[in-house]
């Protein structure tokens, strides 16, 4: 045994010597792409069309994946014309369980327009395709003990995360309401599934076609959904309609039992400034709108961005401003670099207000 472990570590020895620079990790990588525990990447086994603009993919996660909690939301690394782009989608799919060894999982990706990353798989993912993943995240979940009565709002791609919970836990709710909106009711996201459920009485769907019946508002809840303020809520779609929801909870005393997830953050100052960022170590300068984030000129310009939320909240994405101005999306606050300085900014929420330079 002690010889045979011997041979094979000389073996080794040999390829790495035959490989370098790269070492034989590198091509193992290639070859089994989901072995590196050091990596978390992923691999498409299915691809099913939900809408004409949605497609759900299943993925099979490799060394070091930890099963979400249902509601959360996993960070995918596509690689789009050469550039590794990340962005957030909610897991859903329930919890296949480690006893059987199938750690697969789902998430459902809506086309955004001009979205480079949601176009890109929506039109181009296929079987056998290997993307990047980060470790399940958020805070958008049910409690260890279901609530008595439950209510969930959601718009176009907010009802994803939603699923992932029906599906894991919908069973243990006993009161369940749904209202959704999307444009038509071609355009609703698992359509099928949720008037299943409500057809067999697990959930009361109110569905909602913007296109013919228009946006929905919290006046029409309190109509809809008599008993409005005795449900635990959950809220998740556009900015508009949870800064609306947010603001009829509170005005009603009832704040706390509103939990809302945001794809994006709230854009207050938008369009102002702008001007030239240069990533100081890529060696790379692009233009950058006022209102756009440091972080999507960086892409669009060819940068390795770091990132995680996209909105503000995880901060995997801050990086140090050596000079100029960038101003915070969310409120208009403005920060300045002198030369020499390294200060620390978001660049998911924060867009140049002039020339600025980014160490990167």
């Amino acid at each position: 045994m002690a010889l045979t472990r011997t041979l094979r570590s000389g073996a080794w020895r040999v390829v790495g010597l035959i490989t370098t620079p790269l070492v034989p990790a590198d091509y193992l990588d290639a070859v089994v792409p989901l072995r590196n525990p050091d990596v978390l990447r992923g691999k498409i086994v299915g691809v099913r069309p939900e809408t004409a603009h949605s497609v759900t993919l299943t993925l099979r996660p490799g060394i070091g994946w930890r099963p979400p909690t249902p509601g959360q939301y996993v960070r995918l690394g596509v690689d789009v014309d050469g550039v590794r782009l990340w962005r957030s989608y909610s897991v859903t799919s329930a919890p296949r369980g480690t006893a059987r060894g199938d750690d697969r999982f789902t998430v459902t990706v809506n086309e955004v327009p001009g979205g480079a990353v949601s176009t890109h798989l929506v039109r181009r993912a296929r079987t056998g395709m290997i993307v990047h993943l980060d470790l399940p995240a958020g805070e958008f979940t049910l409690p260890a003990v279901a609530p008595r009565k439950a209510l969930f709002v959601t718009a176009g791609s907010g009802i994803t995360p939603v699923m992932g919970m029906l599906r894991s836990r919908g069973h243990e709710l006993a009161d369940v309401v749904v209202v959704h909106s999307a444009r038509t009711r071609a355009d609703v996201v698992f359509g099928d599934d949720l008037r299943a459920l409500a057809a067999r009485g697990r959930i009361r769907l109110v569905e909602r076609h913007t296109g013919t019946d228009g946006r929905i508002k919290p006046a029409d809840l309190d109509e809809l959904v008599p008993d409005l303020f005795e449900r635990d809520a959950w809220a998740c779609g556009p900015n508009e309609l949870l800064d609306d929801l947010e603001e009829h909870w509170e005005q009603s005393g009832a704040r706390a039992l509103l939990r809302t997830e945001r794809f994006r953050p709230t854009v207050v100052a938008d369009g102002a400034g702008g001007g030239d960022v240069t990533f100081t170590l890529a060696g790379r300068t692009v233009p950058a709108g006022g209102g756009q984030p440091l972080l999507e000129a960086g892409e669009a310009g060819g940068v390795l961005m770091p990132s995680g939320c996209r909105m503000g909240i995880c901060f995997k994405c801050v990086l140090p401003l050596r000079e100029g101005a960038v101003r915070d999306l969310r409120d208009g606050t403005l920060t300045v670099a002198e030369p020499g300085d390294a200060i620390p900014v978001q660049t998911c929420i924060n867009a140049a207000a002039g020339p600025c330079r980014i160490e990167l």
